[in-house]
């Protein structure tokens, strides 16, 4: 779906930052909303939208369990 985001776990990501849990929020909710850069009165929704992925996003990397190989 959206191919600009990269996946974010070992062993593809040994450290991912909150600024990268962040900008794959962002391609998440932009292709979801067909909005690259949303109007004023679509802003303030756009922008919690983002903060939820990315909040659910730290909160599914720190509950995964990767297994070695």
């Amino acid at each position: 779906m959206c191919r600009s985001i990269k996946t974010l776990r070992p062993p593809y990501a040994e450290t991912v930052t909150e600024e990268d849990m962040r900008a794959a929020a962002l391609q998440y909710v932009r292709k979801i909303s067909g909005f690259r850069q949303p109007a004023a009165h679509n802003a303030e929704a756009f922008d919690r939208a983002v903060e939820a992925v990315t909040t659910a996003t730290g909160e599914l990397l720190g509950s995964l369990e990767v297994r070695g190989g």
